[in-house]
C-alpha cells in the first residue's frame, strides 16, 4: 500500500512598487510583460501560454535547465477585477507526479507613492514530491519572482 501525504501552507507577501497600479496590473495582465519576470532564464519551456480572462488558463511546462526534471504549471483564472484583484488556482507536477494545488489571490491597492501589492497563496503540497521544505520553497520562489517584478517595473539605468 502506498502512503500519501499532504501538507497545507498559507503565506502572504506584500510589496510596494513606486509605479501606478495600471503599470503593476499590466505586468500580470499582458502575457509579454509577464514573461519578463514570471519564470526563469534557466528554464527550457516546452509549452507556455497565458489566456488572461476569467476561465482562461496559463501553462508553463518545461525543464529546469539541461537534464533537469520536467515541471508543469497549469493555472485557471477564477476572478479578475481590473486593477484591483486577480484570483487563480493552479496545479504543479514534477516528472508526472502531482506536486501541489494552490489558490492565489493578488490584490492591487493604490498608494500616494505607487502600488501596494498583497500576494496570498493557500496550498496543499502532495506526497513530498517537491521535498520536505516545499511550502517554504514556494514562498521563497514567489518572493524572488516579486523582486524580479520590481526590477522590471523600475529598471535602473
Amino acid at each position: 500500500m502506498t502512503t500519501h501525504s499532504q501538507t497545507h501552507a498559507t503565506f502572504v507577501l506584500e510589496r510596494d512598487y513606486p509605479v501606478p497600479v495600471d503599470r503593476v496590473w499590466a505586468a500580470f495582465a499582458d502575457p509579454e510583460l509577464k514573461r519578463k519576470w514570471f519564470g526563469s532564464d534557466d528554464f527550457i519551456y516546452t509549452d507556455r501560454t497565458d489566456d488572461f480572462r476569467v476561465g482562461g488558463t496559463t501553462t508553463d511546462d518545461g525543464y529546469d535547465g539541461e537534464g533537469g526534471p520536467f515541471s508543469q504549471f497549469h493555472a485557471t483564472y477564477t476572478d479578475i477585477k481590473p486593477h484591483e484583484r486577480i484570483v487563480y488556482t493552479y496545479d504543479m507536477w514534477l516528472n508526472g507526479a502531482h506536486a501541489s494545488t494552490s489558490i492565489t489571490t493578488i490584490v492591487f491597492t493604490p498608494t500616494p507613492t505607487g502600488t501596494h501589492l498583497t500576494f496570498t497563496e493557500q496550498g496543499v503540497h502532495l506526497d513530498n514530491v517537491h521535498g520536505p521544505d516545499a511550502a517554504s520553497g514556494r514562498e521563497s520562489g514567489t518572493a524572488t519572482l516579486l523582486e524580479t517584478l520590481a526590477k522590471v517595473l523600475t529598471p535602473t539605468p
